[in-house]
């Protein structure tokens, strides 16, 4: 039998890449999203509606999977959001809003299909989160906290759910060239600029992402680091942790004063 797929986000960005991967190797695939995609991948690919924050879609959810297919192998927790802003920024609204997509939106997959998955004795949790939970980069503290909270909930239910036949892979892609710049909620326009143009600027494609999650997923790996150069950055943090430390120190200070440049301009416009 073909793989019975869900993916949370599937309409668009690293999620619709995901769909069409899946589909070409002949899985069926249900997306789960807020937005209908215009054109549903080819294949066997249905589409669901789905906000991951809300416990009555989920329910909505496990019942299609049970009614439609008489279960799921694999469940994709992709919907997610990105965020910049310093610290004095944020507000209390900004972290319930980050929080409650990217870390609660993903622990209810994971609370809703794992019966499910334990009365199979079997299933596959993949959870995207980003190297930006592992990394850490000044100016955008909110993002990376919900994206280390999705590493750490992976660690954490890898081993209690092993016994039962459940397999967990969580994902840290680096910036990839998506829709996400739509959906970056900030409070700080000097930051947001500046994540904007390394969502923009970045080399890596949704499409290429996909394939590598794909193949890791299929060979049961449990972290997938999708870009080089945050696989070479995390190996630096964890060697030799004083040259990292120095280099990040480095990047900010050039950051800080690109947002100063940001600043005065926006004081400069708004006296004009």
């Amino acid at each position: 039998m073909s793989k019975r797929v869900l993916i949370t986000g599937g309409s668009s960005g690293l999620g619709r890449a995901l769909a069409e991967r899946y589909a070409a190797t002949g899985a069926r695939v249900l997306i789960a999203d807020c937005n209908r995609p215009g054109q549903l991948p080819a294949g066997a690919v249905s589409f669901i509606h789905l906000d991951v924050r809300m416990h009555e879609d989920w329910q909505r959810a496990l019942r299609w999977c049970e009614n439609h297919w008489g279960g799921l192998d694999i469940l994709v927790n992709n919907a997610g959001v990105t965020a910049a802003g310093r610290i004095e920024q944020l507000q209390s609204d900004d972290w319930d809003w980050i929080l409650g997509i990217n870390l609660k939106g993903v622990a209810q997959g994971c609370q809703t299909f794992v019966p499910l998955f334990k009365r199979q004795g079997s299933g596959h949790i993949v959870n995207v989160a980003s190297s930006a939970g592992l990394l850490n980069t000044p100016g955008t503290p909110s993002d990376n906290a919900s994206k280390a909270a999705v590493i750490s909930l992976s660690e954490s239910i890898r081993q209690e759910l092993a016994p039962f036949g459940i397999h967990t892979t969580v994902i840290c892609p680096g910036p990839i060239r998506t829709h996400l710049r739509a959906e970056l909620h900030s409070p700080d326009p000097g930051m947001a600029e500046l994540v904007d143009r390394a969502i923009q600027d970045t080399p890596h494609s949704a499409e290429q992402a996909a394939g590598q999650i794909v193949d890791a997923v299929d060979k049961g790996r449990f972290l997938v680091i999708t870009h080089p150069e945050d696989r070479r950055a995390l190996c630096l943090k964890r060697l030799f942790p004083r040259v990292a430390d120095a280099q990040a120190a480095r990047r900010w200070r050039r950051t800080t004063t690109k947002l100063k440049t940001h600043g005065l301009q926006e004081q400069e416009e708004a006296t004009a």
